[in-house]
């Protein structure tokens, strides 16, 4: 999420909306909307049948390094930001007869990682500034296997907070809300107002996870995944956009 204080004019990408509003201060956000994520997940576990619960996938694709060629756009209702697509539908492109389970588990985590790495490059561009690193919440971001998959595709550090303490928790929204309260009675000396009073928030642990690409490895991997969302574009006639 890249802040302003004053909005950003309307674009082709993430959706720009007000993210805060005091009485006398208020900014706005671009928000990352991507139409299938963890759903791709459980549409493996739970129409495929190839696994039995959510986190399984990071074990089902922990074998094979790479999906050998295997691109899986998951736009089961189309697709969102940055590429807008209602016509589009969910693509499986790239199968051999050496292709394994494995393959598409990790395949599926990698659609997610491109559609992540989609909108944060258009959010450079609208911002003009450089992204060295990626906070990461939520139960998919409890898997290793997808967080250096996230890294190695985006070409990021990605950085995860940590549960070792039954106080510790994993879920910013949580934490949104908890802060709003604490700042409305001034716990800590929070001030909304000023970001920098916030800025030790959510920071005591983490991991930390490195691309281990090559760039050249990660451009090539891109590519392959724009030319698999070219095909899966269109393919609805009757969608109106």
């Amino acid at each position: 999420m890249v802040r302003k204080e004053r909005p950003s004019t309307p674009w082709k990408g993430p959706v720009s909306e007000t993210a805060l509003r005091l009485r006398c201060y208020s900014t706005s956000a671009h928000s990352l909307l991507v139409a299938v994520a963890g759903s791709a997940i459980k549409w493996l576990r739970d129409s495929l049948k190839m696994i039995k619960t959510a986190n399984e996938i990071n074990t089902l694709a922990s074998p094979v390094t790479s999906t050998s060629g295997v691109y899986f756009v998951t736009a089961f209702s189309g697709l969102l930001a940055p590429y807008w697509d209602p016509s589009a539908t969910g693509l499986l492109v790239g199968l051999t007869s050496y292709t394994t389970p494995a393959h598409i588990a990790r395949a599926t985590l990698e659609a997610i990682a491109f559609q992540t790495r989609a909108v944060i490059e258009s959010m450079k561009l609208d911002s003009n500034s450089e992204f060295t690193h990626l906070r990461v919440d939520g139960d998919m971001t409890n898997g290793d296997v997808a967080m250096e998959v996230l890294a190695d595709v985006g070409g990021f550090e990605v950085v995860r907070p940590e549960m070792r303490e039954r106080s510790e928790m994993r879920e910013s929204t949580a934490l949104g809300s908890a802060i709003l309260a604490g700042a409305a009675i001034g716990l800590f000396g929070w001030d909304l107002a000023k970001p920098k009073t916030l800025a030790r928030v959510y920071t005591a642990r983490s991991t930390h996870f490195l691309p281990r690409l090559s760039e050249e490895e990660r451009s090539e991997a891109w590519r392959g995944w724009q030319r698999a969302v070219e095909r899966s574009r269109g393919w609805i006639e009757t969608v109106e956009e």
